[in-house]
């Protein structure tokens, strides 16, 4: 166990992570996270708030990243992670949105199931 440690520690230490750690390949896919963290969190949220339009926009913006992070030599596969969750965020948002607006959802809400129940 403590020669796995070592080896743990050595790589940490390495030149090749330190670079790693202060490149594009590392930070662009940290900072985007914050797009897949929000989306993830506004899923408990009115679907009233949810633009269809961006949702569709972020959706496709994910699926070509996601493209590039695989494509890019070496791969990214930090960057692939982000928006591979990204995507499936954004789906949940548009299935929420469809349904609020298009099947039904707004007749069904919270406020509606209270009127029903009276």
């Amino acid at each position: 166990m403590a020669a796995i440690a070592k080896k743990l520690a050595d790589q940490l230490k390495s030149k090749e992570f330190r670079e790693y750690l202060m490149s594009t390949h590392f930070w662009g896919p940290v900072a985007n996270w914050g797009i897949p963290i929000a989306a993830i969190a506004d899923i408990r949220k009115d679907p009233e708030l949810i633009s269809g339009k961006m949702t569709v926009a972020l959706c496709l913006y994910s699926l070509i990243f996601m493209r590039f992070a695989w494509k890019v030599q070496p791969q990214n596969l930090l960057l692939f992670a982000c928006h591979f969750t990204n995507e499936g965020a954004q789906l949940t948002q548009g299935a929420r949105f469809i349904n609020h607006h298009y099947m039904g959802g707004k007749e069904n809400g919270p406020e509606e199931k209270g009127k029903q129940a009276s």
